[in-house]
């Protein structure tokens, strides 16, 4: 703690030197993140939309999104399904409808406009897997906890389903073994992951990997929350799309979701 706030530990009874250095040590920490931010950017934009584009299409046959992670990274997890399954309405549409409130319009029911159009989104089928306690103890007692994911990737995952795994250090060994099972049964894999990427870059079972470079824990998360907010806004704007083009001009019903818009078949996600 000392090595983070050095000025709480100075001794100095100066309140304007200790504001000054309290000043100081924001907006460093303000630098280093919009940097790192600009980095990831960067280095990423292309893929992201990549991925947005591909998770979209999964969303558009029926796939579901299950997000996982361990700490604080459960809760951005956590965060992550909430942005698909209540996302806020745009300006001047009202709260959005939460589950169970109405049935979710699926693919061909009109178009749902970006975020901030002023249109309501169409809430998307996401879980979070670290939600569930009674399921996370009763296997971290029964089993061990290196399986508290994969287990459940194992019972709920199709080959339509997107998975999405956040690490800071990107060597969890739960995160691990679930992108593994959920390579296997076919799903779209998304790994977050800081520093380098930790044993997570090592894995071919990770379709698309985002790595915040950093050593700071603090900044990782930081970059993540952004990573991840703008691979929701990208992938709602192209459902909107799938579900603009799969209507019948003409017709304003559902369409059935006759055509499968498929895999955008990505060479290189990495």
């Amino acid at each position: 703690m000392e090595s983070l706030y050095p000025f709480l530990y100075s001794g100095t009874s100066d309140l304007p030197a200790v504001l000054a250095q309290v000043r100081a040590s924001t907006v460093a920490k303000t630098k280093e993140i919009t940097e790192l931010r600009r980095r990831v950017c960067a280095d990423d934009a292309a893929r992201l939309a990549a991925c947005a584009r591909d998770m979209a299409a999964a969303f558009a046959v029926g796939g579901r999104l299950f997000t996982f992670g361990n700490g604080g990274s459960a809760t951005d997890a956590q965060q992550l399904a909430t942005l698909f399954l209540s996302p806020a309405p745009g300006p001047g549409t009202g709260p959005s409808p939460g589950p169970g409130t109405g049935p979710s319009p699926g693919p061909g029911t009109g178009p749902s406009r970006g975020p901030g159009t002023g249109s309501r989104l169409p809430p998307l089928p996401a879980f979070c897997l670290a939600n569930d306690t009674s399921v996370i103890t009763a296997l971290c007692n029964d089993i061990g906890v290196d399986v508290v994911f994969a287990r459940q990737i194992a019972a709920f995952g199709t080959k339509d389903d997107i998975a999405v795994g956040l690490s800071t250090s990107g060597n969890s060994g739960n995160l691990l073994r679930a992108f593994d099972e959920a390579s296997r049964r076919g799903m779209l894999t998304i790994g977050l992951a800081g520093y380098e990427g930790g044993k997570m870059a090592e894995l071919d079972s990770i379709d698309y990997l985002f790595v915040a470079p950093s050593a700071s824990v603090h900044r990782i998360q930081e970059a993540q929350t952004t990573i991840y907010q703008v691979l929701w806004e990208l992938t709602v704007a192209e459902y909107a799309q799938l579900a603009a083009s799969a209507q019948p001009a003409g017709n304003t019903g559902n369409t059935g979701n006759t055509e499968n818009p498929g895999n955008t078949g990505n060479a290189d996600r990495r």
